[in-house]
């Protein structure tokens, strides 16, 4: 079977302080990365999504260094390397034409040399060509191809760079006939039952193989049929890493997740009920809101908790609480063990693809408007008061409304969610994320 490929992943590798973030950045469009010049400092957002002629491709940042010595920088740079070579289709090696070619960049060359994975050596830091070119050379020694100069902060040689990169890409194989089962995603933190889960919904237990490299490249696709229809489970269970560095474990689980999303229409959020809702598990519920899929949170474990009358309300507040940004997702109480709830799990499903992916006729749309702002009186500013002319549906998965308005500027956030909430009302859409794109138009 075929599964649907998610767009390329671009992964950039290196030293600390040979300006990754700063690259990161510039290829973003925005500063996402902290830039400090601290090393060590990438914590926060590690992937970002670029777009180079007609390609689009998620750009991931394999995370910051802690340089205490030689020996430690070199083994989280293999470790980075190993990540890129296990998630990434194009891996970008980035070193500095100041500090010139330094043996951890060798051993790392090697590595990526033998992963047969297409590398571009990025020479950063050359705001003059004339100058540096010939110190740009040394890095031929690497063996790993053209050495390629830019500066990430001068923003120079970054348009070679990009066409490089989406000369790498995978050619697009002709799409056989479009696969229109639901495609659901199983997500969640290691450990919280996800392969349970899935082997539950199959109704057999298939091997999760472990501990060899390279294994876990792609998340796992499983066709599974419920009530005659059929679904893909993609599954991003099967990390079984043996991992010294807990945050980079967290790092390559959710650049997997992001990997996974991506070609899902629903995200089903698993969560321990035992351990209840965690930061990470905001994390990775926040991929899904971003790409604007659909959210199913499970609550796995429960026939594990104590409980009593006030238990599921207690649990439904906390979880709505950590995940504040989407009031909208379902939330579901199971045991992978006992089995309990699993089948309502695919009624879940069902609704929330059908919400994902439904679509609102235009003259509705606009009586429901029209409802809303005679409640309702829109914000204004300084005397001049926002004025809605109209409202359509541009897109579905997710669904997505464009609202014509006499000035942008006056469109609050909360009158918005105010809109959001009245659409909401009329017509469920449980489990989806909307998306409202706001447009001046003068008035005639």
């Amino acid at each position: 079977m075929s599964a649907k490929r998610g767009k390329p992943v671009v992964a950039v590798v290196g030293r600390p302080n040979v300006g990754k973030s700063t690259l990161f950045n510039a290829l973003a469009g925005t500063m996402i990365s902290i830039v400090k010049d601290t090393p060590g400092i990438t914590r926060d957002r590690i992937y970002a999504e670029v777009t180079w002629l007609d390609k689009a491709f998620t750009l991931i940042d394999t995370g910051g260094i802690e340089p205490d010595s030689k020996d430690i920088i070199l083994s989280q740079m293999r470790e980075q390397a190993q990540i890129a070579i296990d998630t990434a289709d194009v891996i970008l090696f980035m070193t500095d034409v100041r500090q010139g070619l330094v043996d951890a960049d060798a051993r790392v060359a090697d590595m990526l040399r033998r992963s047969q994975k297409p590398v571009i050596l990025v020479v950063n830091k050359v705001d003059d060509f004339q100058k540096w070119m010939p110190s740009v050379y040394e890095f031929y020694n690497l063996g790993i191809g053209d050495p390629l100069p830019i500066s990430s902060t001068g923003r120079l040689g970054i348009g070679e760079l990009l066409d490089k990169v989406v000369s790498c890409f995978p050619e697009e194989a002709p799409q056989e006939e479009e696969d229109d089962r639901p495609k659901i995603a199983i997500v969640g933190k290691p450990n919280v039952g996800k392969s349970s889960i899935i082997n539950k919904l199959i109704g057999e237990t298939r091997v999760i193989v472990s501990d060899i490299a390279g294994t876990t490249r792609d998340a796992i696709d499983t066709e599974v049929v419920h009530n005659g229809k059929g679904y893909i489970l993609i599954d991003t269970a099967g990390l079984r890493r043996k991992n010294k560095i807990k945050e980079e474990l967290e790092k390559f689980m959710l650049i997997r997740t992001v990997n996974a999303v991506e070609r899902a229409d629903v995200a089903v959020l698993v969560i321990d009920a035992e351990e209840g809702v965690t930061e990470q598990d905001a994390k990775i519920a926040g991929i899904a809101h971003e790409k604007g899929k659909g959210v199913i949170v499970a609550v796995n474990k429960w026939d594990a908790v104590e409980k009593n009358d006030k238990t599921i309300y207690r649990y439904t507040n906390r979880i709505r609480d950590v995940l504040s940004f989407m009031p909208y997702a379902e939330l579901l109480f199971i045991s992978a063990k006992t089995g309990q709830r699993l089948p309502k799990l695919f009624d879940v499903i069902d609704a929330v693809v059908e919400n994902h992916a439904l679509r609102i006729a235009t003259g509705v749309l606009n009586e429901i408007l029209t409802e809303a702002v005679a409640l309702q009186q829109p914000p204004s500013d300084k005397g001049k008061r926002l004025r809605i002319y109209y409202i359509t549906q541009a897109a579905v998965k997710p669904p997505t409304f464009v609202l014509f308005v006499n000035d942008k500027e006056l469109m609050h956030f909360s009158y918005m969610r105010y809109l959001e909430n009245k659409i909401r009302e009329a017509f469920g859409f449980r489990g989806t994320p909307l998306k409202f794109i706001v447009r001046e138009r003068k008035e005639k």
